[in-house]
């Protein structure tokens, strides 16, 4: 099943955006001294990490077929 070009667009977006996101936890994550709030920051970069790898496989399935 393909998906419309529209429909990769918008993944394509949410990957940036998700790109970006984790970049600035990680990046904010060595400056703060909270363990909880440390804590959290990793979760979301865990989180981020799994939806961009699923961002990648609909995006190389797509590029596939």
């Amino acid at each position: 099943m393909g998906y419309a070009l529209h429909e990769i667009l918008e993944v394509q977006e949410m990957a940036a955006f998700k790109t970006i996101c984790l970049t600035k936890s990680k990046t904010m994550k060595a400056l703060v001294t909270d363990q909880k709030l440390k804590d959290i920051m990793q979760q979301d970069v865990d989180l981020t990490t799994r939806q961009l790898q699923e961002y990648a496989s609909i995006l190389s399935l797509q590029s596939n077929n």
